[in-house]
């Protein structure tokens, strides 16, 4: 009834499952690294070590969204499900907060990969140091509110 077909697409299914929540376990932890290690006048390998963090970021972010959209239209509960659910509209939105806000600390660390490729440090003052935690504090508090309304969203919340 069923053929060889239903174990295949269960495995692609949990698969792209796994590198969804795989993929936000690593922006969170990419953005906990980056907010600990932030500190002023950072040596070169912590410096290097903070842009390194947000490429692995950008990288699981990419991952995240493309295996959150293949979720939706392939292997989820179906798009209408998803698009008719406020909650998932909210998600997306803080997604997508989250990802404007990651602009500036990204062009901030490709701005310290000038110096750093012809050996120097990047200047790092306190007054960036805190607007980079900041911001990442917002990111962060973003990212941990996704899973709760991805929880409710499960459930059904909002359909009714």
């Amino acid at each position: 009834m069923f053929g060889f077909s239903l174990p295949f697409d269960l495995l692609k299914s949990a698969s792209v499952a796994y590198i969804h929540y795989l993929s936000f376990m690593i922006c969170f932890g990419a953005l906990i690294y980056e907010r600990i290690s932030l500190k002023s006048n950072p040596r070169r390998e912590e410096a290097i070590s903070m842009v390194i963090a947000d490429i692995i970021y950008g990288i699981a972010g990419v991952a995240l969204l493309v295996s959150g959209i293949y979720r939706v239209i392939k292997f989820g509960q179906g798009a209408e499900f998803y698009t008719q659910n406020p909650i998932f509209w909210t998600k997306i939105i803080i997604f997508a907060l989250v990802g404007s806000l990651s602009l500036y600390p990204t062009i901030t660390y490709v701005l310290w990969a000038i110096p750093l490729s012809k050996g120097q440090l990047p200047e790092v003052t306190e007054k960036l140091v805190l607007r980079l935690r900041l911001i990442i504090n917002i990111e962060l508090f973003g990212f941990a509110t996704i899973p709760f309304l991805a929880t409710l969203m499960a459930r059904g919340v909002g359909l009714f």
